[in-house]
């Protein structure tokens, strides 16, 4: 009985492993698109990511209203 569940154990953890450690695994997979996912990030940041509308640059414009004084 000790040596079935040894050797299930066994095979358990070699096809677990191999699924997280393999060429497809999360581990590999986060590896190889995080930096595209970093520099798509900063680029977001850094440019907006929805500041066009049908071609034309949004511009920036002070709002219409008075800055909050903290009345109701």
């Amino acid at each position: 009985m000790t040596t079935e569940l040894v050797l299930l154990l066994g095979l358990f953890a070699f096809l677990i492993g191999g699924v997280f450690f393999g060429d497809k695994g999360p581990i590999q997979v986060f590896r190889t698109s995080g930096p595209r996912l970093g520099a798509r990030i900063e680029r977001n940041l850094t440019i907006g990511r929805q500041f066009q509308e049908r071609g034309a640059a949004v511009s920036w414009q002070h709002p219409d209203m008075n800055a909050p004084d903290g009345h109701l």
